[in-house]
């Protein structure tokens, strides 16, 4: 029994369809069909109830899929301590990145563990929408905070970004409202949907503080974002490095800045509830050395980014 075939029926029972896992593993549908088939005359069990548009598994389907997938990590585990952590690494990592102001250079560290490991191949996904990690069959998740169910979620902690208010100049001349900590809810802001569905229209002030604000616009991209801020739209919160070059060249100003900013923090995070590859580990292991290293060298004093390790924005 081949461990491949195990891997591909639990890609079937993560989709619910075998059109969609095919889809998603770019495997002909005639590929996977004839590999499933092949494991159920080996198990000599009916694994799936076969229907026009979806597939469900048979109790018998159901108690191999529990039973197998402890074991798939526990293999992937054995052959991470035999094969030692030098060991090149095979396979293909799907790798989801919420679009942050370090995207670029997460894609850069990507690209130096892919040429650290060159059998493996690597899909990356940007995308503000939510995504069903598991049903997509994505490995793992550069994502914020708000924008993940902790529950379902093992999740590691990689960047930190100072969260600061911004305006421009237009919009602050054309304004009557006062400017003040007492007024900010007055104002027309410029409202954030995360990727969880959750609106960000209570936002943090200060360190012990939250102000509910109110718009007329809502956005789920940092770029659309940012071009309303300039555009004069109303205000906005993001992250410092996402805004700097427009407060240094006057078009944007950054607001309270006698405020303690918001820490935004992103995650490395993977589904808790499925294996782990032996490529995840070996790549959650490299970005998390990357981060250590750059802390112990003082180069993450501010936002922090990635050069294929990490360095600071300096």
């Amino acid at each position: 029994m081949k461990t491949e075939d195990i891997t591909l029926f639990h890609r079937i029972v993560e989709t619910g369809s075998l059109v969609e896992a095919a889809d998603i593993l770019n495997l002909p549908k005639s590929t996977l069909s004839r590999r499933l088939q092949l494991l159920e005359d080996e198990l000599n069990v009916k694994l799936f109830h076969r229907q026009s548009r979806a597939m469900t598994l048979t109790a018998s389907g159901s108690h191999f899929y529990d039973k197998t997938t402890p074991m798939l990590a526990q293999l992937e585990q054995t052959m991470s301590e035999l094969s030692g952590q030098n060991a090149e690494v095979a396979g293909h990592l799907r790798i989801l990145i919420f679009p942050i102001p370090e995207l670029i250079h997460i894609t850069h560290a990507i690209f130096e563990f892919m040429d650290l490991n060159p059998g493996l191949t690597v899909e990356i996904i940007v995308s503000t929408e939510p995504q069903d990690m598991i049903r997509n069959n994505i490995d793992l998740a550069f994502m914020l905070e708000d924008a993940f169910n902790e529950n379902e979620m093992v999740a590691r902690h990689m960047i930190t970004e100072m969260v600061h208010f911004f305006a421009s100049p237009e919009y602050l001349a054309k304004t009557d409202i006062p400017l003040t900590q007492e007024c900010l809810s007055e104002h027309n802001s410029i409202l954030f949907r995360y990727p969880n569905g959750k609106i960000f229209n209570d936002v943090p002030f200060g360190k012990d503080r939250t102000l509910a604000v109110k718009g007329n616009l809502c956005v789920n991209s940092l770029e659309t974002c940012l071009e309303a801020t300039l555009m004069g739209r109303g205000i906005s919160m993001m992250p410092l490095a996402f805004a700097q070059e427009h407060v240094d060249s006057g078009k944007l100003k950054m607001l309270f800045e006698e405020i303690e900013p918001y820490e935004g923090k992103c995650y490395l995070v993977y589904p808790s509830r499925r294996f782990i590859s032996l490529a995840s580990q070996r790549f959650i292991d490299f970005m998390m050395k990357a981060m250590e290293e750059c802390i112990e060298k003082g180069d993450c004093n501010r936002d922090v980014i990635v050069r294929g390790v990490f360095k600071s924005m300096n």
